[in-house]
């Protein structure tokens, strides 16, 4: 079956389109990696307001984690699309097997911070989100990553629908 990581910086739409490709296979899961990280209910390390080495231990054990959920459905004949925000060389933490459509999503800056203001998928209020999202969005190399194999696709003026079907045209 086919499996996607779906990359982004928050609020180029990864939740989104995870949910939306999937609706196109007969069994497909989303396995969002911030999900896996809120099981954990004591000594949580969140990213904001400073990532510590807390933190990456936690989004490591999350990455294999949300790997081996993702291994385990792929291998009972589900489409999966894990979503998380992740570096061109961080898709290998998940440790999958098979091949892997790897897409990073890339909006404009002032689109994407109009998004993250308008969310609602989100126990909190977004806004904390603004500085992360600046920072990671200035710091992204695109030709990095698509040397390490991604797909780049700008959903600026993208709806989630041509967001998928340009990624089912990857697959």
């Amino acid at each position: 079956m086919r499996t996607f990581i779906i990359t982004g910086v928050p609020g180029t739409g990864k939740s989104s389109v995870c949910r939306a490709l999937l609706q196109h296979f007969e069994f497909g899961v989303h396995v969002p990696v911030d999900d896996v990280r809120e099981f954990v209910v004591s000594g949580i390390a969140h990213p904001v307001p400073a990532v510590t080495a807390e933190t990456l231990r936690q989004f490591a054990l999350a990455r294999r984690a949300a790997g081996r959920l993702a291994a385990v459905y792929a291998g009972a004949g589900f489409a999966v699309a894990l979503d998380d925000v992740l570096g061109p060389e961080d898709a290998d933490m998940f440790e999958l097997p098979g091949p892997v459509t790897r897409v990073l999503l890339r909006a404009d800056l002032d689109a994407v911070l109009e998004r993250n203001r308008t969310r609602t998928n989100k126990a909190f209020d977004p806004a904390v989100l603004d500085g992360v999202i600046r920072q990671l969005h200035a710091g992204q190399d695109l030709g990095a990553y698509r040397q390490a194999g991604w797909a780049v696709l700008d959903t600026t003026h993208l709806s989630v629908r041509a967001a998928v079907q340009a990624i089912l045209a990857l697959a």
